[in-house]
């Protein structure tokens, strides 16, 4: 039986952060793979944890990514990255030999975490966002420490594989409930070590040093509806990616607490700056549209855009429909197939990473040619 890649340690870069909205693996490299021998230029507008990023890297691809989340593109850029993890570490150990200047004192950083642990991750915090410009090192660094940030308790006599309390691990369960679910059950914050936690999640990447094709700086936290987002390439251009679901709205406040490391505020900011309008479909079609449009401007006549897409019960949308009307609204692209993701190659659906109260009705990849 074939080992889907989510659990194939072979690929655990890719997992070096879990996120809520994740795709399969194996749908990208499945894509990638038909176009290889052609040396393609890979591009994802809404690249989310880096999955097609990824993918490129393994296939000796260059790409880009665009995430209008800091926290999507941060995980993204650690995906070009390559490190020894014994440098990795010692640049942690460096960070957090420095006393923190700020340490939340709110009700929940006091039951979340020890407060030895507290004082690491806001020594690691303070000293990344002081670095004038991001390494390969450092950039390794933010990702492994966003996934690290929260997640389960270990099993009785297991060893620590994230610093807080018992929290999920894909997304921060709002403040007020969290406090609640850990007093009504007695639950006490761990007293984990920053670095050897930080040590058992990188040694077990196989490829952390391998080469990269792309430069972490291909990946930037920019709205792909602007047209000079797009970096200039030549050659052969290969989109996929998955934009955000009609009706889903809280990317960014649903990884709060990894916004929190990354320099954002200690309350949840419920803005949904520079996202895509999820105010009617007319809008939203005509912002995918942008999108669209944006990457044909970048790409020739032998560009080819791979698409996931999907639907929400409680958005009362249609995928194939919203998504038809973009590619016509950009005028530039053919569509050549649509098809459910359920029967598009083995792996997970992104469904099945969203929790079942959210579960898309249903999902579908999309084919489309330059016209």
């Amino acid at each position: 039986m074939t080992i889907a890649y989510a659990y194939n340690k072979d690929f655990a870069f890719n997992a070096i952060c879990p996120y809520y909205t994740m795709f399969p693996l194996e749908f990208p490299l499945r894509l990638l793979k038909k176009h290889r021998k052609d040396s393609p230029t890979v591009y994802d507008p809404f690249c989310g944890r880096g999955t097609t990023i990824y993918a490129a890297r393994k296939l000796g691809l260059r790409s880009y990514g665009l995430d209008t989340s800091p926290i999507a593109a941060a995980i993204a850029q650690a995906k070009l990255a390559s490190a020894d993890y014994e440098d990795v570490i010692a640049l942690a150990e460096r960070l957090i030999s420095k006393a923190p200047k700020n340490i939340p004192e709110g009700q929940f950083f006091r039951h979340a975490f020890s407060n030895k642990t507290l004082l690491q991750i806001c020594s690691l915090r303070e000293g990344l966002l002081r670095e004038k410009k991001v390494t390969d090192a450092s950039a390794i660094l933010r990702a492994a420490t966003l996934g690290c940030l929260h997640g389960p308790l270990p099993v009785p006599g297991g060893s620590f594989s994230y610093f807080s309390n018992q929290m999920p691990r894909t997304f921060a369960s709002k403040p007020d409930y969290s406090v609640r679910y850990w007093q009504e059950r007695n639950l006490i914050p761990p007293t984990a070590s920053v670095i050897d936690v930080l040590t058992k999640k990188l040694k077990r990447i196989a490829d952390l040093n391998s080469a990269s094709a792309s430069r972490i700086q291909n990946v930037k936290c920019l709205d792909a509806r602007k047209a000079m987002s797009f970096a200039k390439v030549k050659g052969p251009i290969v989109t996929i990616t998955s934009p955000p679901y009609y009706g889903m709205r809280t990317y960014v406040q649903d990884q709060w607490l990894r916004m929190w490391f990354l320099g954002g505020d200690e309350e949840i900011d419920y803005e949904n700056h520079n996202q895509l309008t999820h105010t009617g479909h007319e809008r939203f079609i005509e912002d995918l549209a942008k999108v669209w449009s944006n990457v044909a401007k970048r790409a020739q006549d032998d560009a080819h855009l791979y698409v996931r897409f999907g639907s929400i019960p409680s958005a009362k949308s249609d995928a194939r429909q919203i998504m038809k009307a973009s590619l016509e609204l950009a005028g530039d692209w053919k569509l050549l197939s649509v098809r459910n993701a359920e029967t598009s190659h083995s792996g997970k659906r992104q469904a099945d990473y969203m929790g079942r109260e959210s579960d898309p009705a249903s999902e579908y990849d999309f084919h489309a040619v330059l016209s």
